[in-house]
């Protein structure tokens, strides 16, 4: 099984990733306020999947 490189992909799929990855810390931010002001349930998992895919694209693993 080959691993998955981020840099084999076509230019615009990688620009994609780097606009997606840019726009994580703010999403992140703003949810995590949003959560604390008015806390529900989807709230929550919301931001617990955005730490996620923060911390994914922060280890390269996206």
């Amino acid at each position: 099984m080959s691993r998955y490189y981020r840099y084999r992909l076509p230019p615009w799929a990688r620009e994609w990733i780097l606009i997606c990855e840019r726009c994580m810390l703010p999403l992140v931010i703003f949810q995590a306020i949003r959560t604390l002001l008015l806390p529900t349930t989807f709230d929550v998992l919301l931001l617990g999947i955005l730490i996620g895919i923060l911390i994914a694209f922060q280890l390269e693993w996206i």
